[in-house]
């Protein structure tokens, strides 16, 4: 067995009665991630893997104002070569598909916004539970100027479609509990935060208490179905996104709580 994970300030892991849940901890920054917690969660889904008394894992975010925001855009500032942009793109990628392949099933408890690479987390998830108030979406095309991952937008298009997809970014926009139930982003949609806690745990122990080898082929076969597209067949794009003029000012822009001006440079 993998060594023991246990708790940060930043990332809250615990485990009873078989059920695992992570809390992203950082609601002053609406749950946005840092690489460490990148990391901690992918640790955490490898040591899901060999603990067989983990039945289900529950993924939520503290507070009611987000699931996640995605990266920590701070983190950016370090970039300065197409190194760094390949080498986070390849975390995203590994971190991602870690959780994907998370043996048991995996339930999202999404309150509030859920963002960029809160909403990739997301949609490694088996089942996703919102409340009336939760927001979805990518908004990449008015922030920063980068892209999605390439393991990300193979998610995406496998879960929505190519159409959709390509509205959800292009347009920019957050969308609603009720569009994003009938899109697929969400499967159930309760009331508020309390129900929504109250309702993953008892999703959690439903599929707990079923066979864990069906659930465990059925999920990894559905996995293998999707084509997923290699961070090497994207690399192009990744280049053209982060090493772009583009990006450097919405990064700035964001940081400096102004409109970005975007030139396609």
């Amino acid at each position: 067995m993998n060594a023991p994970v246990t708790s940060t300030e930043d990332l809250i892991y615990s485990v009873e009665d078989g059920i695992a849940r992570i809390t992203f901890n950082r609601p002053q920054a609406r749950n946005a991630l840092t690489f460490a917690m990148y990391e901690q969660m992918a640790a955490i889904c490898e040591n899901i893997n060999q603990d067989h008394s983990i039945k289900a894992l529950i993924m939520t975010g503290a507070g009611d104002k987000a699931f996640a925001s995605g990266t920590d855009i701070s983190q950016f500032r370090a970039f300065k070569t197409a190194q760094d942009a390949l080498d986070y793109e390849a975390r995203i990628d590994r971190v991602l598909g870690t959780l994907e392949q998370c043996r048991v099933p995996v339930i999202a408890a999404i309150a509030g916004a859920c963002t960029g690479g809160g909403a990739g987390i997301a949609a490694c998830c088996d089942i996703r539970i919102g409340t009336e108030a939760t927001r979805i979406g990518f908004p990449i095309a008015r922030t920063l100027g980068n892209c999605l991952s390439m393991s990300n937008i193979s998610r995406l298009v496998s879960l929505i479609g190519p159409a959709r997809t390509k509205d959800l970014i292009f347009k920019a926009r957050l969308v609603e509990a009720p569009e994003a139930l009938a899109l697929g982003l969400l499967n159930e949609v309760v009331p508020d935060v309390e129900t929504l806690q109250r309702r993953a745990t008892e999703t959690a122990k439903l599929v707990a208490a079923h066979a864990p080898i069906t659930l465990e082929v059925t999920k990894e076969a559905v996995r293998r179905i999707r084509r997923t597209l290699s961070r090497e067949e994207g690399e192009d794009l990744i280049l053209r996104a982060y090493m772009s003029e583009d990006f450097r000012e919405g990064m700035d822009a964001f940081l400096n709580k102004r409109a970005p001006n975007f030139k396609g440079k």
